[in-house]
């Protein structure tokens, strides 16, 4: 199946802060940006880094205030066709997509579906096992439930497999006290906030995220957790940058992150690419294009074509610095909202501590920033080992628009 632009959705018959008109199925993947100065620069910036063969296939999406201003797209999908990346090509995207499972307990706690400090064992109470009665949801969210890991005999058919998932993490031990450490939770973060979602509602999370999330924002098509097998063909398959696996080989062993799950599952073009993989619901991970999750973020920023997802009293306390410290996983600086993890690639400075977003392995990114009202977005399918893409095209995109 070709990239349809033009598919229609069906409508979505509500939620609290969504003042759309009443033909909710707008088709909003018509490429309508204008041709400004800062579509240019980005489209030049993401030609360059196809032509130069450090990408292979780019989208980049940006939103100020609601409008999208910038729509562009270099390079190949599927270089065994050589089909295009167009504007509506979803691409597997790991943990970018921990934003849109954080967003999906959000507009839940809107409704007052749940509170951020309520222990997840009241929720799901065989979670509570081992001495986890004291994780609470904002634990969760903050990567400082101290449930980091994943066993080691963990397969990709267990990751497909939600009940298996569900009850290795109720089974599980902690690594540090719930709070007192901040620590990355690469694959269980999706599992946990996916379960709690799931007591809540009733529904598997990636129906709540259609519903409440993409349906009302017209890309219930172009953002998924777990993708149906038709919409396979229309995927970017991943490949990977060269010398990946060396670096990882060249770690130490008894680095953590080695203890949070098998090497077989570290993320590369082989997992993402497989089919099991990406029509399971993983909601550490998400399949998407750049515009999807860019409106997504403009949409908590304020509002899009009438629909806000939560109010600004929510978005600032998300968006608050709420746990931070030396990842007691990969060891690196962290500060974390409510989901989110706060700052941009490329910029160091007091002006990123307004960004709040999530990066996925291999160098995509997406954010929004609540002193500009940018919500930007960058996908693509070479898995590489750095965010360079992300902080060059960003930063072109901030001194054009902040």
């Amino acid at each position: 199946m070709a990239d349809d632009p033009h598919r229609d959705e069906p409508p979505h018959t509500g939620t609290p802060h969504a003042t759309a008109p009443s033909d909710r199925r707008r088709d909003v993947r018509k490429n309508d940006v204008r041709e400004t100065d800062v579509q240019k620069q980005v489209r030049h910036a993401i030609d360059q880094l196809v032509d130069s063969g450090a990408e292979r296939g780019v989208q980049v999406a940006v939103f100020r205030h609601g409008e999208l201003v910038v729509d562009a797209v270099a390079g190949v999908a599927d270089p065994a066709t050589g089909r295009a990346v167009t504007s509506g090509t979803p691409f597997h995207n790991y943990s970018i997509g921990k934003g849109a499972t954080a967003t999906v307990a959000h507009v839940l706690a809107e409704r007052g579906l749940l509170s951020y400090d309520t222990p997840v064992a009241e929720l799901w109470p065989e979670f509570g096992a081992h001495g986890k009665g004291g994780v609470t949801v904002r634990h969760v969210l903050t990567h400082a439930a101290g449930v980091p890991g994943i066993p080691q005999d963990t397969t990709p058919e267990d990751l497909c497999d939600w009940d298996r998932m569900c009850a290795a993490l109720a089974g599980a031990e902690l690594w540090w006290e719930p709070g007192t450490r901040v620590g990355y939770h690469a694959y269980t973060f999706g599992y946990l906030v996916g379960e709690i979602v799931r007591r809540v509602t009733g529904k598997p999370v990636s129906q709540v995220l259609r519903e409440e999330v993409t349906a009302p924002l017209g890309v219930a098509d172009e953002l998924w957790f777990g993708v149906p097998v038709a919409e396979h063909a229309r995927l970017a398959p991943l490949e990977d940058a060269e010398g990946g696996a060396e670096l990882t080989a060249a770690m130490p062993e008894d680095l953590p992150m080695f203890r949070a799950g098998p090497l077989s599952l570290f993320p590369t073009a082989a997992l993402g690419n497989r089919t099991d993989v990406l029509a399971a619901d993983i909601p550490a991970g998400a399949k998407t294009s750049a515009r999807a999750i860019a409106r997504m973020y403009a949409a908590l920023l304020g509002e899009v074509d009438g629909v806000r997802l939560i109010t600004p009293e929510r978005l600032r306390e998300v968006t608050s610095e709420a746990a931070s410290g030396v990842d007691a996983v990969f060891g690196n600086p962290s500060a974390w909202g409510l989901g989110y993890a706060l700052g941009r690639p490329g910029c160091a400075g007091p002006e990123a501590v307004t960004a709040f977003g999530m990066g996925g392995a291999g160098g995509s990114y997406a954010y929004g920033d609540t002193a500009t009202g940018i919500a930007f977005a960058l996908t693509k399918n070479r898995l590489t080992q750095d965010f360079d893409a992300v902080g060059r095209v960003s930063e072109l995109v901030n001194a054009a628009l902040a």
